[in-house]
């Protein structure tokens, strides 16, 4: 699989599983807010885990390097796709300092996880 495809289509999925798990637990976001406000970041933790894992298996060398690109690269298409369903412009309208404080520092959790696993890839 060509590289640059694979790195976006596993950011397609990262940013869709914690989209999809948001829509089926949205309900405690209205009902008990703090709640919902803690399930979400673990649901994104669990999910660059688990797919940081599945991409590093056709990893071989330059672990770190690839750490770095995919948390970044993840991190950026999380961002932009919210950017397209969320902003003013769009249907859920949502201000952008608003997203931030809600969302978007969320996916701060995408780039350590990636980069950590790479760290100690290089290291073994």
């Amino acid at each position: 699989m060509n590289h640059i495809i694979k790195i976006v289509g596993f950011g397609l999925v990262m940013w869709l599983i914690p989209f999809i798990v948001s829509l089926i637990i949205y309900p405690l976001k209205i009902s008990f807010n703090p709640l919902f406000e803690s399930i979400m970041p673990v649901v994104i933790a669990l999910t660059v885990v688990i797919l940081s894992a599945a991409y590093f298996k056709d990893v071989n060398t330059n672990f770190l390097k690839e750490g770095i690109i995919i948390g970044g690269s993840w991190f950026l298409i999380s961002i932009l796709i919210d950017l397209i369903l969320l902003m003013p412009s769009s249907p859920m309208q949502m201000s952008s300092t608003n997203y931030m404080m809600d969302i978007g520092l969320t996916y701060l959790i995408i780039p350590p996880v990636t980069v950590g696993r790479g760290y100690m890839a290089d290291k073994q």
